[in-house]
């Protein structure tokens, strides 16, 4: 007998604020020292790139899509001659999540609100031009779907998700909390929003990839960060089986405060992990800056710059970035980069568009 379609209640829902309030009181402590982290960036644009793809990499893996930072760098970087067509096609999903979380980041700049329209138009860029790019992109399933491992039937499915027809009616519910409910904290607000959309199962494909990009950029409308570089991937994959165990049990026994603080306590951890991360990363920049103005070269700061920006990269690739305009200049460079030990040759053997890593970097952000 076939498992029968679950319909979420709608929201807002109540939940036990009392028990919450030293998870979330870590959480915002965290986010906090997170933002003030940020502050003490000279440029945060340096960093950007890096989160931004790191982020797209965790949440892509949670997917199957088996993709790491370096490959993605040096598939951009055209370090990709003996690539396989699985592995060019993980970078692509790779690639696409990250232009989703960037054309969000701008329209919430733009003060759009999360709609059903910004949320098709994130799933759209999502599964253009991808393994998914069959599943309807940027719409609404108009089909049954099913949660299960791989030949799992809709009898012995773990989850079936609401029947197309009421989609409409759970998202409208879902938007309406978004951008017009006042719940008592935002980060309680988007863990009950996040189990929400996961429930509807809106699209045919991609849902868990939409359903966190929206975490990231809920926060950043939220003013709850100056950049939108908090991302929960990485530890909704360390802690898979917990994470789809408690959606499962909002789903049945509607255990909301447990699903709630096992949320907050990714906001916190995930927090506390990027600041140390931050702190690397611009102790390292230092360091490189100081070692480049001994180098003898006016160019050589700006291409240090450059580097944490593009740590994989070729000539042509950098020359912009590194705002060096005569391209012997900056082969001079790349070779005082190198001479150093701060950047290496990828392949020997190559000998035109020759791609370099700034390996202590990627070392940082993998």
């Amino acid at each position: 007998m076939a498992k029968k379609p679950f319909r979420p209640v709608d929201l807002p829902v109540s939940v036990d604020y009392i028990s919450l309030l030293p998870s979330i009181s870590k959480a915002h402590a965290a986010l906090a020292r997170l933002d003030a982290t940020l502050d003490q960036l000279p440029n945060p644009r340096l960093l950007e790139r890096s989160f931004l793809t790191h982020e797209a990499v965790q949440s892509s893996k949670i997917e199957g899509t088996m993709a790491t930072i370096q490959e993605v760098f040096e598939f951009e970087a055209d370090f990709d001659d003996d690539i396989s067509n699985k592995k060019r096609e993980d970078i692509e999903e790779v690639l696409n999540y990250r232009k989703a979380l960037e054309y969000g980041v701008k329209k919430i700049d733009q003060d759009f609100p999360i709609t059903e329209n910004f949320v098709k138009e994130l799933h759209k860029i999502l599964l253009t031009s991808v393994r998914g790019a069959s599943k309807a992109p940027g719409e609404f399933r108009k089909g049954q779907v099913y949660i299960g491992s791989h030949g799992t039937t809709i009898e012995s499915a773990s989850y079936v998700p609401p029947e197309p027809q009421h989609i409409l009616e759970h998202f409208s519910n879902l938007e309406k909390y978004l951008n017009e409910h006042k719940e008592q904290d935002a980060l309680v607000q988007i863990a009950i929003a996040h189990y929400q959309f996961e429930a509807i199962h809106p699209f045919w494909d991609g849902n868990g990839r939409v359903g966190r990009l929206v975490i990231s950029l809920f926060l950043y409308k939220q003013g709850l960060l100056k950049k939108p570089w908090l991302y929960l991937s990485e530890y909704f994959e360390r802690n898979r089986q917990e994470y789809y165990r408690l959606l499962r049990e909002v789903s049945e026994s509607e255990k909301w405060n447990e699903w709630i603080i096992f949320f907050l306590k990714g906001v916190e951890v995930q927090s506390l992990d990027a600041c140390k991360k931050v702190e690397k990363i611009r102790t390292l920049h230092d360091a490189t800056r100081d070692r480049a103005m001994l180098m003898g070269s006016q160019y050589a700061v700006n291409f240090v710059e450059a580097l944490f920006v593009k740590p994989v990269f070729t000539r042509r690739s950098i020359q912009k970035i590194a705002k060096i305009q005569n391209y012997q200049t900056l082969a001079n460079v790349v070779e005082k980069f190198l001479e150093a030990g701060i950047i290496y040759d990828l392949d020997l053997k190559r000998e035109r568009n020759k791609v370099y890593v700034f390996e202590n970097l990627m070392k940082l952000i993998a």
